[in-house]
């Protein structure tokens, strides 16, 4: 009864599970292996709170297997060594299966993640892994391949309604519906923040009814998931550019926000919008270039927390301007050719005439001043090899 909440709640059967429908629905290939205690090795991939743990420990509970447990962030390969020579013995000698669960298993470097492979390859451990990083991104392709990696997504106001309506049973507090869903909302789909949030709002009522300003109190903010170097950074960078690129700037404002509030670098915030001015806007709107590198030398002058309104002018303005990609094309058709072709000398009439003895070269020889002669602006001045070729469009193709 001292545990935390969450700890004394943590279901012990599939069928006290909340969530994850999409990898636990009836029927599933999941569902049906850990009923008929067939689990093969798997990763569990997602958010604090998810059920990545209790998934493993419903296991433990279901299976004939000897299931050992390991977390990667005090684990030595040493240690990983015994349970696996202790595998081997007991598989050996009895027949008996051993699941290890290894928590954080991003944290193990590539030393100890090799140190489990041959015996996850031949049988002599299944292992289970709980990561809140991206496995494809932490964990070793050879191992990663030997895996069925299963994602878990944050949970849905409703199921963490269902889940604080049961901490609520458990703790005999007296819950309005409309503090239920508060917590729920307050959360961010996390099962174990809204079961923490509940137990010191409860507490903190000394046995009264819970109440909206004791949530508020004991909730402070809501819990952010992000990660600057791993999926989370890349998944709200893309958001954030194509949402510009597709001209939402209610979307873009909004990733700009949770990226700044999430601690993410202002810096790299604007670069990505100094590429976009020209990659996705061009000059179907020159303006939008000098807007973006002006937001990015605000950055640098004026610094966070001022610095918001100067990024958020340039998302919303970028946003906001005509598209065009027509330049990106220009630029990719154009090092095409130079791949293909090599660097293609320029014409004679193009190269340095300054230096003496050029004249005896031919160059510049045949050159037409534009200014004194309007014929000027009509010649072909690519490399002979591709007279012709166009990479602008006379006309762009503003959107």
């Amino acid at each position: 009864m001292r545990a935390p909440l969450p700890a004394r709640l943590r279901p012990e059967a599939l069928a006290d599970f909340v969530g994850q429908q999409h990898i636990l629905g009836e029927g599933s290939a999941l569902r049906l292996a850990i009923e008929a205690d067939r689990v093969g090795s798997l990763i569990f991939y997602g958010p604090p709170g998810s059920g990545k743990t209790t998934l493993a420990h419903i296991i433990a509970s279901s299976t004939g297997a000897v299931f050992e447990q390991l977390s990667a962030v005090s684990a030595t390969v040493a240690e990983v060594r015994a349970v696996i020579a202790q595998a081997q013995e007991r598989l050996g000698a009895h027949g008996r299966r051993t699941i290890l669960f290894l928590d954080e298993i991003h944290r193990f470097n590539k030393a100890q993640q090799d140190a489990l492979l041959p015996s996850v390859e031949q049988g002599v451990i299944t292992l289970i892994g709980a990561t809140t990083e991206n496995p494809y991104f932490e964990v070793n392709s050879a191992l990663l391949s030997r895996c069925q990696v299963y994602t878990l997504e944050p949970l849905t106001s409703e199921e963490l309604a269902t889940i604080v309506r049961r901490g609520a049973a458990e703790l005999g507090a007296r819950a309005p519906d409309d503090v239920v869903t508060l917590i729920a909302t307050k959360a961010g789909g996390d099962a174990r923040a809204a079961l923490s949030v509940l137990e010191l709002a409860w507490q903190t009522a000394e046995g009264r009814v819970l109440t909206a300003d004791l949530v508020e109190d004991a909730a402070r903010k809501r819990p952010l998931v992000y990660d600057r170097a791993g999926d989370r950074h890349y998944d709200f960078a893309s958001a954030f550019i194509k949402s510009m690129r597709g001209s939402d700037p209610d979307a873009a404002v909004y990733y700009l926000a949770a990226m700044l509030e999430a601690g993410e670098d202002a810096r790299f915030v604007a670069r990505r919008m100094v590429i976009l001015a020209s990659e996705d806007i061009g000059l179907a709107d020159p303006n939008a270039l000098v807007v973006a590198v002006a937001a990015a030398q605000a950055v640098e002058h004026v610094g966070l927390p001022e610095a918001q309104l100067n990024l958020a002018e340039a998302a919303i303005y970028l946003a906001l301007a005509p598209k065009s990609n027509a330049v990106l094309r220009a630029l990719a058709a154009a090092r095409s050719d130079v791949r293909e072709h090599g660097n293609e000398r320029p014409p004679a009439f193009l190269r340095d005439a300054h230096y003496p003895g050029a004249k005896e070269l031919s160059h510049g020889e045949g050159y037409v001043y534009p200014h004194d002669d309007p014929a000027g602006f009509e010649m072909d001045y690519l490399p002979e090899k591709l007279r012709g070729r166009r990479y602008w469009p006379r006309e762009p193709d503003a959107k």
